[in-house]
């Protein structure tokens, strides 16, 4: 059997998206910058696209920004506030402890540019209490950027009050919305956000593609210099296929958000429960609302490099957190914020499960899991 437990690091591309996006790879190929008929129709799909997205967030086509994809939005998101406070007299910028290395590595090189920087921790459940924020804030604070979801825990954060406050201190408010967008409900019509990040790739759209909302009145500053593309703020000829395939993703993902969140947490909560039925298991943020399809869980004594290869030789997709961080030596820096220690971090697993997963996968997932722990311990106490 074959099971894909790994929707946050990547998703498939559905089939309504594909067939969106094929003629314009061969048909309607015209660049949409150019001025005869098969350039136009390039630039009505990336019109239409845009105002569908916009329709979708309940924001204007303007406000939206076409980019390679959510680390591209995050930088650019952090380096318009950074030159906006610059300009205003704001040089500190806050981010939780938890954010992706997009939002992180970029806040190192704005440090090192003469920016101060804050990272709020989390409390147990992985969240970012308000009253944290509030006494972080400064007058000379110029940015907040908090994630909508975790990508390892997927915790959800008190958005909107979060930005409120950053508000009544005069800063900017971004969030990091790649996990959250197509599975949770998420609005910008309140107003109450200025930067939000997407990318196609997390909600059955192609990779290399996403967005930048950016509130109007705020001047986005351009990591890409050359032509006049995306109102001269991203240069470079527009990835039409993708932002198509990127438009009917998220239109499909909205459309079937209740139906497909009931799906995944029911079969999240049949998966957490017969896990946490071993023994010796503990589930990070399951005290706080989570994205539907996330479960992260510790299997004490058994490290998660272990693991891995036995579940994939099952036919078992899951990670031991980022995909980005995949590699990496270090314990998540996800759950160390969360209180984990290092040994609590390297002996847990992410699944992010599809709105496809069936019973017999959980099951399946869960008895090879099962089967394979006990017998890593049991190595472990002979050893």
């Amino acid at each position: 059997m074959f099971v894909y437990a790994d929707n946050a690091a990547t998703t498939r591309v559905l089939p309504k998206v594909l067939e969106a996006m094929l003629p314009y790879f061969t048909e309607q190929y015209g660049n949409p910058s150019s001025t005869y008929p098969l350039g136009q129709e390039a630039s009505r799909a990336l019109i239409g696209s845009r105002e569908t997205i916009a329709r979708l967030l309940g924001c204007r086509p303007r406000e939206i920004t076409f980019t390679s994809g959510g680390s591209e939005s995050d930088n650019q998101a952090l380096r318009t506030a950074a030159a906006w406070g610059k300009k205003h007299g704001r040089t500190h910028l806050i981010a939780s402890a938890i954010e992706h290395h997009a939002i992180l590595h970029t806040l190192e090189a704005l440090q090192k540019e003469g920016f101060a920087v804050t990272l709020l921790p989390v409390n147990q459940g992985g969240q970012v209490e308000p009253d944290t924020l509030s006494r972080a804030l400064t007058p000379e604070t110029a940015l907040v950027s908090v994630m909508t979801a975790n990508n390892e825990t997927g915790a959800l954060q008190p958005i909107r009050e979060l930005a409120a406050l950053a508000h009544e201190q005069g800063a900017l408010f971004h969030t990091d919305g790649v996990q959250a967008l197509g599975h949770v409900p998420v609005t910008l019509e309140a107003g109450n956000i200025d930067f939000l990040s997407g990318s196609a790739h997390k909600f059955h759209g192609p990779k290399g593609v996403g967005f930048l909302f950016t509130k109007q009145g705020i001047e986005l500053e351009s990591l890409i210099f050359g032509g006049e593309q995306e109102r001269g703020k991203r240069a470079g000829t527009e990835n039409v296929p993708g932002i198509v395939g990127m438009a009917a993703a998220l239109e499909e993902a909205v459309n079937n958000l209740d139906a497909n969140a009931r799906k995944m947490a029911e079969a999240r909560d049949a998966l957490e429960a017969k896990l946490l039925a071993l023994g010796g298991t503990r589930v990070h943020s399951g005290q706080v609302p989570r994205l539907p399809g996330h479960l992260n869980m510790a299997f004490d004594g058994v490290p998660a490099e272990a693991l891995l290869p036995l579940l994939g030789m099952a036919g078992i997709c899951v990670s031991a957190g980022s995909a980005c961080a995949s590699g990496s030596p270090e314990p998540s820096h996800v759950l160390l914020a969360l209180g984990c220690t290092p040994e609590e971090a390297r002996s847990s697993l992410r699944f992010s499960l599809g709105d496809d997963i069936t019973r017999e996968q959980v099951d399946y997932t869960a008895q090879t899991l099962i089967r394979e722990v006990q017998r890593l311990r049991q190595l472990e106490h002979r050893l």
